[in-house]
């Protein structure tokens, strides 16, 4: 996939202001919506959200600190690589999700959750905008950043921001998914 650079990013950005946006609106919540779930092995609302944060807590001071250090400047053209294509696409929300086994350490299930879970999700989409911001004056194909899965593998900036802005856009999903099966569940008992 070849792609002009700044269009990328107009994508990205405006991918994750509506994840920040379908965040918000979680907000409105009671405690009790936003850890109800549907069966005793699926993710609340704020499991899916913490899962996220999990990967936030990774990716967005690792995408900070390879863009930092990298002396490449900005180029009008980005190059998926084959690895990160792969990934990114995999992660797009579709009309069935495929489910994907989620890593021990990503795994948020039985958690402790409030409120705050929403609050740090929300600043690390606002942290990913400023990073967004920042790439442009990057080269998106040469940066180079670590993955949280292996140390072997290293993604090209531009498809490391699009596995992580798709993998929120995928469980923000889900999280609406999880509150109109909520509401469905009320009104049936209702």
């Amino acid at each position: 996939m070849k792609t002009a650079s700044e269009a990328l990013i107009a994508d990205l950005i405006e991918r994750t202001r509506q994840n920040l946006n379908e965040a918000e609106k979680f907000k409105t919540l009671t405690l009790k919506e936003l850890n109800w779930r549907s069966a005793s092995e699926s993710w609340s609302i704020l499991e899916c959200m913490e899962h996220l944060n999990l990967y936030g807590d990774f990716y967005l001071p690792e995408i900070a600190k390879r863009m930092s250090a990298s002396n490449h400047g900005p180029a009008q053209l980005f190059k998926s690589g084959v690895i990160g294509n792969y990934f990114a696409e995999g992660m797009l929300p579709k009309e069935k999700l495929n489910k994907m086994k989620t890593f021990k350490d990503k795994n948020p299930l039985g958690s402790k959750l409030d409120i705050t879970t929403l609050d740090r999700f929300i600043e690390q989409q606002k942290k990913m905008l400023e990073l967004l911001d920042k790439a442009r004056h990057k080269d998106l194909t040469k940066t180079k950043t670590a993955i949280s899965i292996t140390k072997l593998l290293k993604l090209r900036l531009g498809d490391t921001f699009r596995v992580v802005i798709y993998h929120n856009q995928r469980h923000l999903v889900q999280a609406a998914k999880v509150l109109a099966g909520q509401k469905k569940t009320n009104l049936a008992t209702a």
